[in-house]
Order: C-alpha cells, then sequence, then structure tokens
C-alpha cells in the first residue's frame, strides 16, 4: 500500500464545505468561517476542558484532510467516522491522552449522550463485539462504558479494526454536554491506555498507511483569519512554520513530556525550574498551566486580579520574620515549613522544636485549612527565596509577598486583566533545549469581545504536581499556537519552531 500523509485542517466554529483534492493539490483544505468569542462561552469551554489536565526533513505534505472546528480557541476537534457505512462523530485530537471513545447508542441515562451523536454498532457490517467494561479518568471526570471494535476513517484513511470505548455514561455535569465535540481521540502513548488499547495512531503506523510516523500540529491564534490550523500525520507542512524545529528528546512515554530549562517573567528568573521541570504538551488542554507560585507571580506582573487569600495574608503575617530568619541561617526551604509546624512530612510535624509523631489517622483526617495553609507557607518560601537571591531587604520582600496573595489564581483559573495594560506587560520566556521560547502579552492574553465589550484573561492557569513528577508544567493550545509543534514517534522526540 502506498504510504499516505493525513492531514487535519484546525477550524474555527463551523465549517461549510471540504473540497474535493484536485489530481495535483498539495493539500486538502476546508473553507472556514469563524464566530466571535464571549465571556460565556470562553467559560463554558474551560469548565468543559478542565479536568482533561535535530532538525528533520519529511519533504512535501501530500495527503488528506479531516476538517476540525476550533471553539475558543480551547478546544480543537474535528470529523472523523467510525463502521460501514461511516457513522461520523467530532472528535477532540488530545495528545494528552490515548483512547478514542464516542457516545453509545446504548447510552440512556447520561445527559450528555442526548447532546451529541451516538454509535449504533447494529448499522456497522463491520463491528465486532468486545463488550468489556471500563472507565476513563479525566482528573475529576469520567467516562465508562465497554470496548468495540471497528473501521475507523481519518480524513480518506481507514484504520481497520480499531478497538475504541462506547461511552454509556458521561460524568460531571456539565463538562460533556457543555463540550463541542462528540469524544476523544488520544494521541498519546499506549503506556497510558486505558486497557491497554491500541491507540489510533499505532494502528495507521501498524497498518502503513502514513509515510512517516510523525505528525504535527499547527494552530492559527489570528482572531481574524477564517482557517483555524492544520493537524498533519505522517510528516510536516513546511508552510506553517520558520526557520529549524528545536529538538528535546521525550523524557518519559505515556504523555508526551519532556525536561524544560528555566522559566523567566521578563527578563527574570522564578528560580523554580533552574534545575529543570518536567513539561508536557497537551493539545487537550487550552491554556498553559503550572505551579501556583509561579502563576501566582505572573498573576502579580501582569495586574491579574485573583482571589484574595486570608490564609496567605495570615501566614505572611505570622510567620513571615520566621521564615525569613530559618532561610538566611541556611535551613533548606523544602525543610522550613515542617520546622515550624504548617506541615506534615511523613507522618511527623514539628512543633516549635519539637518532632511530635502524627498518627496515620490524624493525617488522613487533616483538614482543607490544615492543606491549604502548607500549601501557601510552601509558596511564601519560594517567593522569599526568590526574592533573597535578588538581595532583597526584609520589609520589601515581605511586602511583596503580601501583595502576591491578593494575585493567587481563582478556583476555576481565569484571571482577568485591564485590557489596556497588555502594552506594559513583560514577556514569559519558556528555556526548552537550552534556547528560549518567548510569549508576548498579546500572545498569552485572551481576549473576548469588541470595543468596549472586551475582556481580557490571563493564558495562566494553576496546577500543582508534587515532587518527583513535579513540578510539572503542561504547555497546551496557547503555546502550541506560537510555536508549530511536531511529535515524533520515531525518534521519541518533539519539535518547536515558530508557527508562520
Amino acid at each position: 500500500m502506498a504510504h499516505k500523509l493525513v492531514q487535519v485542517t484546525l477550524c474555527l466554529w463551523v465549517f461549510t464545505s471540504l473540497l474535493l483534492p484536485s489530481p495535483t493539490a498539495a493539500l486538502y483544505r476546508v473553507s472556514l468561517k469563524k464566530q466571535r468569542l464571549n465571556l460565556n462561552r470562553f467559560k463554558a469551554a474551560r469548565i468543559a476542558m478542565n479536568g482533561w489536565g535535530m532538525l528533520h526533513n519529511y519533504g512535501s505534505s501530500d495527503g488528506e484532510v479531516i476538517p476540525l472546528k476550533n471553539y475558543m480557541d480551547a478546544q480543537y476537534y474535528g470529523v472523523i467516522a467510525i463502521g460501514s457505512p461511516p457513522q461520523n462523530f467530532t472528535v477532540l485530537f488530545d495528545t494528552g491522552s490515548s483512547n478514542l471513545w464516542v457516545p453509545s447508542s446504548k447510552c440512556y441515562f447520561s445527559i450528555a449522550c442526548y447532546f451529541h451523536s451516538k454509535y449504533k454498532s447494529s448499522r456497522s457490517s463491520t463491528y465486532t463485539k468486545i463488550g468489556k467494561p471500563c472507565e476513563i479518568n479525566y482528573g475529576s471526570r469520567s467516562i465508562s462504558g465497554f470496548f468495540s471494535q471497528d473501521n475507523v476513517e481519518v480524513g480518506g484513511v481507514v484504520v481497520r479494526d480499531q478497538v475504541f470505548v462506547e461511552a454509556t455514561r458521561e460524568g460531571s455535569f456539565p463538562t460533556f454536554v457543555l463540550a463541542k465535540f462528540d469524544g476523544i481521540l488520544g494521541l498519546g502513548f499506549q503506556e497510558i491506555s486505558v486497557g491497554n488499547a491500541t491507540p489510533v495512531w499505532y494502528n495507521m503506523l501498524n497498518q502503513d498507511v502514513v509515510r512517516e510516523d510523525v505528525f504535527s500540529f499547527w494552530l492559527n491564534r489570528d482572531p481574524s483569519a477564517n482557517e483555524g490550523g492544520e493537524l498533519v500525520f505522517g510528516g510536516v507542512d513546511p508552510k506553517h512554520y520558520k526557520g529549524k524545529h528545536t529538538y528535546v528528546p521525550v523524557t518519559r512515554k505515556g504523555y508526551w513530556q519532556f525536561d524544560m530549562g528555566d522559566f523567566l517573567i521578563g527578563n527574570n528568573s522564578t528560580g523554580v525550574c533552574e534545575g529543570g521541570c518536567a513539561a508536557i504538551v497537551d493539545s487537550g488542554t487550552s491554556l498553559l498551566a503550572g505551579p501556583t507560585a509561579v502563576v501566582t507571580e505572573i498573576n502579580h506582573a501582569i495586574g491579574a486580579e485573583g482571589v484574595v487569600s486570608a490564609e496567605c495574608k495570615e501566614v505572611v503575617s505570622q510567620y513571615g520574620d520566621l521564615i525569613w530568619q530559618l532561610l538566611v541561617s541556611g535551613v533548606q526551604p523544602d525543610k522550613v515549613c515542617t520546622q515550624i509546624g504548617l506541615c506534615v512530612l511523613n507522618g511527623t510535624r514539628y512543633m516549635s522544636g519539637i518532632k511530635i509523631v502524627v498518627e496515620k489517622e490524624n493525617m488522613e483526617e487533616l483538614s482543607a485549612r490544615d492543606r491549604l495553609l502548607c500549601t501557601t507557607c510552601q509558596m511564601t518560601v519560594f517567593w522569599i527565596q526568590s526574592q533573597l537571591k535578588q538581595k532583597g531587604t526584609k520589609d520589601t520582600v515581605l511586602n511583596y509577598v503580601n501583595e502576591l496573595c491578593q494575585s493567587l489564581p481563582s478556583p476555576m483559573g481565569e484571571s482577568v486583566i485591564d485590557c489596556a495594560r497588555i502594552s506594559l506587560m513583560p514577556d514569559i520566556t519558556f528555556i526548552i533545549g537550552d534556547k528560549p521560547f518567548k510569549l508576548t502579552p498579546d500572545q498569552y492574553i485572551v481576549k473576548m469581545g469588541e470595543g468596549l465589550t472586551t475582556v481580557c484573561v490571563s493564558g495562566f492557569m494553576a496546577l500543582d504536581v508534587s515532587p518527583p513528577r513535579g513540578p510539572l508544567w503542561i504547555l497546551g493550545d496557547v503555546f502550541m499556537g506560537v510555536y508549530h509543534t511536531v511529535f515524533d514517534y520515531g525518534n521519541l522526540e518533539i519539535g518547536f519552531a515558530e508557527a508562520a
């Protein structure tokens, strides 16, 4: 069979027609329209998505296209088909998971199923029953159902005998009800595939239907553009990037995870990733997610309005001087909060220099406030340590930390800013492969509406992952929209180049 390069066009909002290829066409293209953004729709998209979480030359890009829609720059999704004759579904193409699932005609009791297309196995001549039950968790949300097998069409390519999940329950209303997609097509590694089901991408390679074992994303973030972007299976489209890609190795199969270097606000290092941080490239996450302490510093630098935390100010007021003294005296930052009694470590709490053993049952019953005070203490230590490196005075540093308390991200993550201040905001820079990848304020601020009704929202949301897996960054669509991204399965690498 001749190898093909399969392309997915990432569409904005509503696709109007699918153009048939001419004999000389390099790409199949889709004519698209775009709908204006507003804050309510943005919040709906955020609610729907929260909880999901070398030089190469691949030649030209001849192949097929799947039209995708872009909902609020928050969900990139497109049409696939399952069965014979084909039944169409919109799916989110998600590098942060590995299973394919769509709603089942046997989904009777989930409201979300009534708002989306459902797979009917009785109408497919290529369907094979499996029936094994399964559940897929996305953070605090999940779907459950059973495995089935059928042919899946991705663009003009038919993947034979693909195992997928027929979802019979879609939990966490309104997560799936508000989603603009029917299901999810995971592009992660098989290591995180529920039921060890072979991912669609693996079967594309096994069945020899793509030319190269890479796929690439171009996400168009231009609000005035009709074309939303492009997902290419089997290669890259050279028209959609500038210069050469910087490649970094995959460090842990499962997600597309790599080691990231320092993280800068303006020209200043935050210090959180000086020794390296794990990072994941995730097309299923709309924004950028990182440690709360750093996101709070970003919010403060850009003037974002977050939640005023009484606990945060309480820690600074009661323990700020002591934290300062312990750090200056040489106590390791990760030991400070246990020594002053705000954190429990390995069943031990330190109170005023006295070690107290905490019973397991009591540890499990630690109140939410105890956990919040511990987290807040750890952030305060991080902020003070960062300012110590810049040789700030104690009073200046504690005043600065107290201001940071007012910039803590809200629980839902959206931090509204003054649009008039965008030109005054700092650049944010990720160091990847020893090279800087800069985001300007116009690139990391999400604008909704026009004129006097324009609302600006920070593109950063808080996510705390404990060591050894953390600190962890998730580079979602805000980052992928600025940098064309290549997922090289053959060499286990990820490549980034400026998008064109």
